[in-house]
């Protein structure tokens, strides 16, 4: 009887292994493999999903090589000076949160975030305000970059969160204003170019990095897309420190 298991082993290595010339087999050996997998599959079809599977995570793997490689180049575009931070500005572990004030997902990140910070001290917090999803997003990011000009990122950024999510320019205006901030100042620093520099600049950086929506989070040499739970965020800060 012919082993089955070494069918799923065979086709997994077909699948994964580097690109073998036909001509490399004898016609009566590529036959018997033809015979042998056939055979297989018709015994047990969960060999082709197996197989499947396994070409899957081989891929996973080699993009996130290459995810890590981009990264180790971009370390030193990461964390800049300008950069909004929360948490512990001196924590052993930093993460780099991308995020869109608009982005559904974020919002939902958010209180998670607040959490963990609050539970583990030892975590810097570093903001990419990444406007993608649409003009709204655009005029909230400068908005929050131009309160930063005021010591008011933060109050400001926890505020627009939770605005109705077209982000009505009056609605920020009002939001501004209670907190305290000068709006006449904020509005006017918004149309600073280098407020538009700032975000173009972090637009740049998340193409580098593949980073194709929001959240995203660069925890050690890991990126982590879309909301996690705290479990998860616990994880992968542990593994980070680890690392170290």
């Amino acid at each position: 009887m012919r082993s089955y298991v070494g069918a799923v082993v065979l086709l997994s290595g077909l699948l994964t292994a580097p690109v073998v010339s036909a001509a490399e087999f004898s016609a009566a050996q590529r036959a018997e493999i033809i015979s042998i997998l056939r055979d297989a599959m018709k015994q047990d079809p969960s060999i082709l999903r197996d197989a499947i599977t396994a070409l899957r995570d081989d891929e996973g793997a080699q993009e996130r090589a290459t995810a890590r490689a981009a990264l180790d180049g971009m370390r030193d575009l990461l964390v800049t000076a300008d950069d909004p931070v929360a948490g512990n500005p001196k924590g052993d572990v930093t993460i780099v949160e991308f995020f869109d004030v608009r982005c559904g997902y974020c919002r939902r990140l958010d209180p998670v975030m607040d959490e963990f910070l609050k539970q583990d001290r030892g975590v810097r917090l570093i903001y990419k305000d990444l406007p993608i999803l649409g003009p709204a997003s655009v005029v909230a990011a400068k908005a929050l970059l131009a309160a930063q000009r005021q010591n008011g990122y933060e109050k400001m950024r926890d505020a627009v969160m939770k605005l109705p999510s077209d982000m009505p320019i009056a609605k920020i205006q009002s939001e501004a204003e209670r907190l305290g901030l000068n709006w006449a100042r904020l509005s006017k620093d918004m149309e600073d170019p280098a407020v538009k520099k700032r975000i173009d600049s972090n637009l740049k950086l998340a193409q580098a990095l593949n980073i194709q929506g929001t959240p995203a989070m660069i925890i050690g040499h890991e990126i982590i897309p879309g909301a996690v739970g705290l479990d998860e965020l616990r994880k992968v800060v542990a593994e980070a420190r680890r690392a170290k």
